[in-house]
């Protein structure tokens, strides 16, 4: 396992200087105000108007590309009475993007119906199957959501039977783009829309903000489906920068405020009180409940749920999501240990920049966790395989800080039979004769084109304090940078030398997690001890070190807990060391 290096932040001169303007015109301390600092924030103005984004500054949908073309096609097919299907990927941001146009669009026209592949037996992407299945139920127009960019010949194949699509995608585009009616993309090379990082759910809320401008739907309309734009935003890892902060930011607000039926049941389920669900929340309660259908049984159970408004449907999907999850985290366990072992278990393990596995018996819809997990492991670009009924062999890849691992993959284009992604994370499938040639030259493109800075996991700190300092004033100013996210990162901060101070104890099925109670021996301003509660994930083996009395250095970030009626700031760690 690779030991994690904790930068800390040091402020310049002129940095120490603005935080000190900043904290006697806001009126709050200086390690508050260099958290604004340190995120670009430089002014009172500038602070204010990051803490409260506003509606007005979305951009006009129109700015993209072929975003004409897609709103005078879906207005004909309604206005016509045409059949549309909405087609998305089996993931959270496929699944809450066709919800959220089914949901947007059904709320005044009726013949519309959707359509998710089944991982196993169509794979990513837009398949043959759907294609015939919307035939058959007599679907003209397919909006096709979150996946379609490089899907030409079933594009081709969709026109020879008289059906138009719509791709509204945010994946890197082929050599060729599909000769759809329209093709929204904000990575096409020819799109000079103003913010390029859009979920996948963005682009297709992008397409309904557009028809609902043109016909003069007040956007009052589409503001209840932004709670399922801030499960896309947060779930797809895409920046919480520009229009994606706006979004997730009323997003959150739309779910804490009113959650549809489907979302507030998966809520009960997961435990999380109303009107306290946060970006976190989303990322690791809600999006693997959501996520676990489509690796385990259907996508569209998800999409059923959350378009729902049956009590006892919503109850009966909800329950079949939660037993979806908990199989599926334990195929996770069991397929990260068989994969851990071959690692382990390959000579050439210690000089190798990247990690490639496989098995032919691995379940695929979980190799894009145990990939994650992987990564974090050794920190190396990695893929993990396995192989579906159709004899080839698929899986998933995750890189590493900065690392390209799109374009390492690109380099092997030649021996695969279908790729696609982003620069950090790809899915890709091959014939099986290919799989020691791709190994090859997957692990040599790694090892040419790697930095050193690249090889070593490291957090970035933004301050070390003592426990003392997280006063309720520190913890707001921390909550107003939410939503935070990749592009906006939550504050991480460093504490040396905490101890037990009570309860600090093995929790988690296997007691695989850490629940911390601990003190840095720091005194509040009324001279009483300082503790605090924390949770560590995957760190269940430091028990006995605090239990026995040892010091141990921290890093975390904080989040509130809210527990029946107690709420309460807490540790989340992400790093501990002996000291």
């Amino acid at each position: 396992m690779v030991e994690t290096k904790w930068h800390i932040n040091e402020l310049t001169e002129e940095q120490l200087e603005i935080r000190n303007a900043l904290a006697a015109e806001l009126g709050i301390s200086p390690l508050s105000a260099s958290l604004l600092v340190t995120r670009g924030l430089l002014t009172a103005a500038d602070a204010r108007a990051f803490i409260r984004p506003q509606l007005s500054q979305l951009h006009d949908p129109f700015l993209m590309k072929d975003m004409k073309e897609a709103e005078v096609r879906l207005s004909a097919a309604i206005a016509g009475g045409e059949r549309i299907m909405i087609y998305g990927d089996y993931d959270v941001d496929g699944t809450t993007a066709v919800s959220l146009v089914y949901t947007f669009l059904h709320s005044f026209y009726d013949n519309i119906d959707f359509y998710i592949p089944d991982r196993y037996t169509e794979g990513y992407g837009i398949s043959f199957q759907g294609i015939d299945h919307a035939k058959a139920t007599g679907c003209s127009l397919i909006v096709a959501l979150d996946c379609g960019i490089k899907s030409v010949d079933k594009v081709a194949y969709a026109a020879e039977h008289g059906i138009d699509f719509i791709i509204c995608d945010h994946h890197k585009p082929g050599d060729e783009l599909p000769a759809a009616v329209a093709v929204l993309d904000p990575q096409r090379d020819d799109d000079t829309y103003p913010y390029k990082e859009l979920s996948g759910c963005g682009v297709g809320f992008k397409l309904m903000q557009a028809y609902a401008k043109q016909h003069g739907i007040s956007f009052e309309r589409l503001r209840p489906t932004m709670a399922l734009l801030a499960m896309s935003i947060a779930s797809d890892i895409v920046p919480i920068t520009g229009e994606n902060r706006i979004l997730a930011h009323y997003g959150l607000m739309e779910v804490n405020r009113n959650p549809s039926l489907g979302l507030r049941t998966i809520m009960n389920l997961a435990g999380i009180a109303p009107g306290r669900l946060t970006v976190s929340d989303l990322v690791f309660k809600i999006g693997p409940r959501v996520n676990a259908c489509g690796r385990i049984r259907s996508g569209a159970d998800a999409v059923r749920l959350l378009i729902t408004e049956d009590t006892e449907q919503a109850k009966e999907l909800a329950q079949a999501v939660e037993d979806n999850n908990n199989e599926r985290k334990d195929l996770d366990k069991s397929i990260f240990d068989e994969a851990l072992r071959q690692v382990e278990q390959d000579p050439e393990r210690d000089t190798k920049a990247s990690t490639v596995v496989f098995s032919p018996n691995w379940h695929k819809g979980v190799v894009g966790i145990v990939a994650s997990r992987l990564t974090e492991s050794y920190y190396r670009p990695t893929i993990v395989l396995t192989q579906g009924d159709d004899g080839l062999i698929s899986g998933s890849a995750r890189s590493v800080s900065d690392f390209d691992i799109y374009s390492a993959i690109d380099s092997c284009r030649d021996l695969l039979t279908n790729f696609g992604g982003h620069d950090f994370a790809a899915g890709l499938s091959m014939a099986p004769e290919n799989l020691d040639a791709f190994k090859e030259r997957f692990e040599a493109y790694v090892q040419a084109h790697i930095q050193d800075y690249q090889k070593e996991p490291q957090i970035n700190v933004d301050a070390e304090i003592i426990f003392a300092d997280i006063t309720q004033q520190f913890f707001r100013i921390i909550q107003c940078l939410e939503p935070t996210g990749p592009g906006n990162p939550k504050p991480v901060f460093v504490t040396r030398g905490a101890i037990n101070y009570r309860y600090s104890k093995r929790v988690g099925r296997s007691g695989e997690h850490l629940r911390l109670n601990v003190t840095d021996r720091s005194v509040s301003e009324f001279g009483s001890p300082v503790f605090i509660d924390g949770i560590a994930f995957g760190k269940g083996d430091f028990a006995p070190v605090l239990q026995n009395g040892q010091a141990v250095d921290l890093c975390y970030a904080l989040e509130e807990n809210c527990y029946k009626d107690h709420v309460s700031i807490q540790m989340m760690v992400q790093d501990i060391k002996k000291r």
